[in-house]
């Protein structure tokens, strides 16, 4: 791999976690800092302040383990991808702009976020949710079997548009059903994971 250091000898390292995608931190990498990182699988900076190679986690024990590492279009910066042991920032926080390293499942998570705001909410005559949910969980894993059937009488079909459509309903309805169960989506990628290994 080509990289083109600056002046100092450095190039800036962007830390990403390799399963949830979030930004860890940035630091820099000097030649020997990037070639450690390759032989040890461990990330380790050159540290401007000490003015030595840094491995994060040496005194805390907090390890970024080395997934990949790609160099951008003009092979001046680097994405680093990791599996992060334990927090990430030295003052404790997952990154170190004291976020939460959680999984975002882009609209799926808004969708969780607004269900569990209608059911806090209540208000059954302006909620579809608020009104599936006062009704018990029951009606809500009775409307789950309902999609299900109603998707896969589309998917036997050729109307790839009706299939969609059917399809997004049981998701909606089944985000429902976790939630009226008290799991999310985090839970589930929990689950395929353990049987993953």
């Amino acid at each position: 791999m080509t990289i083109k250091y600056d002046t100092n000898g450095l190039v800036p390292a962007i830390i990403q976690d390799a399963i949830t995608k979030n930004v860890l931190m940035l630091g820099y990498m000097n030649e020997a800092a990037y070639n450690k990182t390759l032989e040890t699988k461990k990330v380790t900076f050159f540290s401007r302040s000490k003015q030595r190679l840094w491995t994060k986690g040496e005194e805390s024990g907090n390890f970024l383990n080395l997934v990949d590492i790609k160099n951008d279009c003009d092979n001046d910066s680097l994405l680093i991808q990791v599996n992060p042991v334990g927090p990430t920032c030295h003052k404790g926080t997952d990154n170190c702009w004291g976020e939460e390293n959680n999984s975002n499942y882009g609209f799926f998570s808004t969708l969780e976020n607004v269900i569990s705001e209608r059911v806090a909410n209540k208000d059954t005559s302006k909620s579809y949710v608020a009104s599936l949910f006062s009704k018990g969980i029951n009606k809500v894993a009775q409307k789950v079997g309902e999609e299900a059937v109603e998707t896969v009488i589309e998917a036997m079909d050729n109307n790839d548009e009706l299939f969609l459509y059917e399809s997004a309903d049981l998701l909606f309805h089944y985000l429902m059903l976790l939630q009226a169960k008290g799991f999310t989506l985090k839970d589930i990628e929990k689950e395929l994971k353990g049987r993953h290994k």
